[in-house]
């Protein structure tokens, strides 16, 4: 490995777009935030040194025997998230960025392209939701930004949005790219001329700096790395960016297989069932790392942590050979989620995918499990424990390599012929993951509120008939637009004492349903009484509504509510204790913190929760 001369910004953009240099595909996705890319910018203008980089030189002839990506240039969020593969690159050598992938990308959009991300609180399918930006400077500010800790002022903006800025002569927004063309001092000059700016100090300084940044100051420093051999490049990328923050162990692992998979390519593969996983249904989060994590608890393998050490050789070459049976346990746990009514909003924990995955894997299941009348019990022992699992706190949080190995550990002994409901609890009881719930659970659960992932899993559990295959919402009996507005409730008639009594339990279990999405289309905000007339046309079934859903006494305004929020809360703990068994189990279950004798289990890594694993 050696140090090499330095070259300018412009010259390695320009190294980038002919593919001398390329992406290995054991580099992972591009992941910067545009805050960090204008911050890269504002410390290049700044002089502020933004480190050194590490280069693989591909000899002539070995190219053909590796996958290499493209650089990020328009990123789009939703659209375009993924580097493309270049495709073949024939004989002639090749550099591989093995470190400073994000910056060289940061500096690609930046000077070449847009970077698209969807605007908060517009839907996902609005056109207007993901707005093309491009990187402004604004040269007429220069100074430093105790705030934000910068000293020039880079933004992404839309070209409407950049023209705004500059009209109203508070700022004079300039697209970074175009000094591409701002060669020269002299370039910069006609530049700001042609713009009408003359004789201003800041805009000159910030432009004749932003020209001498990206074609005169060699910043882009860098070691070169000569070696041919696969597995001693794999070994340089470990080290070099497993101490990194943004580098997850998922991405090494990731990265090894991307190497070491000779049908697929495991980079593609893997992000593309994540994307196709996503949309099932209404819709999921999964990310790669629960994908990746699935594949070593249906490899067997004995430690499961995300750990170097254990992305071997032979657990790579098992993951490629046996992907087709784990990709399609996994379609199908998916799958099974979406019918019981699970999606990204109400599944509290991802992790419950991984030994669902497992059994189905185990019994060989194929998609006839969700239909066939012969499974409908199996399906509904699953669904029960699913729901019972995701409503009690804590299971899927500290302690969930050790739980996994558990969980995979009893399915693979009593889970040949059924879902072993009674042993799996046994295990996890084991554990400190006992799913017996006390009085006090009951009482939290009716009082959770509206938007709690917690609440779906009760309210599906307490009201199965509803069909959770079909398009649903959780909704409210008495419209929250109602409850929540005191003018509404004083000109109803409502006490004022009892104003801030129904402000609290508008949003709880009580005044809470599962409905349709035609249903509650058709319901918005009416009175229930009312919308049960509309809806229902007999007595008979408006009165068997009723009864399924503990709503038997339900009044005809508002002024009724509190009432009746009491009746139905005390009505759904009756039935929540009766399907908990809370007062009739008796069974004695095992120490939280015992293990069995001899056994031993490896430390679990630190959970981040519901985002990964």
């Amino acid at each position: 490995m050696s140090f090499q001369t330095p070259i300018t910004i412009a010259s390695a953009l320009e190294r980038i777009h002919r593919r001398e240099y390329v992406l290995p595909a054991i580099q992972r996705e591009f992941v910067w935030s545009r805050d960090k890319i204008t911050r890269l910018f504002d410390s290049l203008m700044r002089g502020y040194p933004i480190g050194s980089f590490l280069m693989w030189q591909v000899q002539e002839g070995n190219a053909g025997r590796f996958t290499f990506y493209d650089f990020m240039r328009d990123y789009h969020e939703r659209d375009n998230a993924h580097c493309a593969p270049t495709g073949p690159l024939g004989s002639r050598p090749v550099t591989a960025i093995l470190d400073g992938q994000q910056r060289l990308t940061a500096l690609n959009i930046g000077l070449y392209g847009s970077f698209t991300a969807k605007l908060p609180r517009l839907w996902a399918n609005n056109p207007l939701a993901y707005p093309k930006k491009f990187l402004y400077v604004d040269l007429l500010h220069r100074g430093q930004d105790d705030d934000l800790g910068v000293e020039y002022d880079f933004r992404f903006l839309t070209p409407e949005e950049a023209a705004a800025g500059t009209g109203s002569g508070d700022a004079h927004w300039y697209r970074v790219q175009d000094v591409r063309e701002v060669r020269t001092v002299r370039d910069a000059v006609r530049t700001l001329q042609h713009r009408g700016i003359v004789d201003n100090d800041t805009a000159g300084d910030v432009l004749s700096r932003l020209q001498e940044v990206v074609h005169v100051v060699p910043t882009v420093n860098f070691f070169l790395e000569e070696a041919q051999e696969l597995d001693k490049v794999l070994n340089i990328f470990i080290r070099v960016n497993s101490g990194g923050a943004v580098l997850s162990y998922s991405d090494l692992l990731l990265s090894v297989a991307t190497a070491q998979w000779g049908e697929r390519d495991a980079r593609e593969t893997i992000h593309r069932l994540v994307d196709e996983l996503n949309a099932v249904g209404q819709g999921f989060a999964f990310s790669k790392d629960l994908i990746l994590k699935t594949g070593l608890v249906l490899l067997g393998k004995g430690d499961i942590r995300f750990k170097v050490d254990n992305f071997d050789r032979e657990t790579m070459t098992n993951l490629e050979k046996h992907w087709s049976d784990i990709e399609g346990a996994l379609r199908l746990g998916v799958a099974l989620l979406a019918d019981f009514g699970f999606s990204g909003v109400t599944l509290t924990a991802n992790s419950v995918l991984i030994p669902l995955a497992y059994y189905l894997h185990r019994r060989n299941l194929g998609d006839n499990y969700r239909t066939s009348e012969a499974f409908r019990d199996d399906r509904a022992a699953i669904r029960r424990w699913l729901q019972r699992s995701l409503m009690k706190s804590g299971v899927w949080g500290s302690g969930l390599d050790r739980l996994l190995t558990g969980l995979r550990t009893t399915l693979e002994r009593e889970g040949g012929q059924g879902w072993p409901t009674e042993v799996i609890e046994r295990e996890m009881a084991r554990q400190g993951k006992s799913l017996r719930f006390e009085p006090a659970e009951i009482d939290d659960l009716l009082d959770l509120k509206y938007g709690s992932k917690r609440l779906f899993p009760m309210l599906a559990m307490l009201y199965p008939g509803v069909d959770t295959r079909d398009h649903f919402h959780e909704d409210h009996i008495f419209p929250r637009s109602l409850l929540r507005s005191r003018a509404k409730l004083r000109k109803a008639g409502v006490p004022e004492d009892a104003l801030p009594l129904i402000e609290d339990r508008a949003d709880r279990a009580a005044n809470l349903q599962l409905l349709r999405g035609g249903e509650n289309t058709s319901k918005q905000a009416s009175l229930p009484a009312d919308w049960l007339r509309k809806h229902f046309l007999s007595d008979a079934e408006r009165e068997s509504w009723l009864r399924e859903f503990d709503a038997i006494g339900l009044p005809e305004d508002v002024t009724g509510f509190l009432e009746f929020y009491d009746v139905r809360r005390e009505r759904m703990r009756e039935r929540l204790v009766t399907l908990l068994d809370v007062h009739t189990r008796t069974d004695q279950e095992p120490a939280a913190d015992a293990l069995g004798a001899g056994q031993t289990v490896p430390d679990d890594e630190p959970d981040p929760g519901n985002e990964g694993l």
